[in-house]
């Protein structure tokens, strides 16, 4: 049944498709080669799975399904823009979720790199790269499925987003095991 939402939702789609194209973006700047002696250090192993993962959902397609044979024109639109602004919002969680597990692995690099002050690690510089690899695993834990959700919706709010349609953490998670 049509209820004349369409360009609501269409503007919808933009919006989340700009913050994932935003997204992606800004995962891409935090890239940072990693020294040899390094490589295997947890922070620059997060990176590395952020980028990874960033790449792979870059790769992955949109793959749409017809609407209902007996649908209105109308009714077909609103159909197929639902399933857009939930494959996108999918998208954008997932974005999101790196982006922030980048940003705190980004963090810990910057925090190493200022304990160490371009020297090689010693025993000096135990207790404070512990203290930096404890604080990065505590805000790796608090980047839950639901505190994504959450800050996203958050930041649609204070944009003043349409949410009408925005489907919920549960239809996201689903949407993303149905589409390895």
């Amino acid at each position: 049944m049509a209820d004349g939402l369409n360009q609501a939702r269409a503007l919808r789609v933009a919006e989340i498709m700009n913050d994932y194209r935003t997204l992606l973006l800004h995962i891409s700047q935090l890239n940072v080669s990693a020294p040899a002696e390094d490589h295997a250090e947890e922070g620059y192993r997060v990176l590395r799975e952020c980028l990874g993962a960033a790449h792979a959902l870059m790769a992955s397609s949109y793959s749409p399904s017809p609407p209902p044979a007996n649908a209105s024109s109308e009714e077909a639109e609103q159909i197929q823009l639902r399933r857009v602004i939930l494959d996108g919002s999918a998208r954008r969680f997932q974005a999101h979720r790196i982006y922030l597990r980048a940003a705190a692995a980004k963090r810990w690099i910057i925090h190493r790199d200022g304990i160490l002050r371009g020297q090689k690690p010693g025993p000096q510089h135990a207790g404070q790269l512990k203290n930096a690899s404890s604080t990065l695993r505590q805000e790796l834990a608090h980047i839950s499925n639901p505190y994504v959700v959450a800050d996203l919706r958050a930041a649609d709010v204070r944009a003043g987003h349409w949410l009408h349609d925005d489907p919920a953490l549960d239809a996201i998670l689903s949407w993303i095991r149905s589409h390895p």
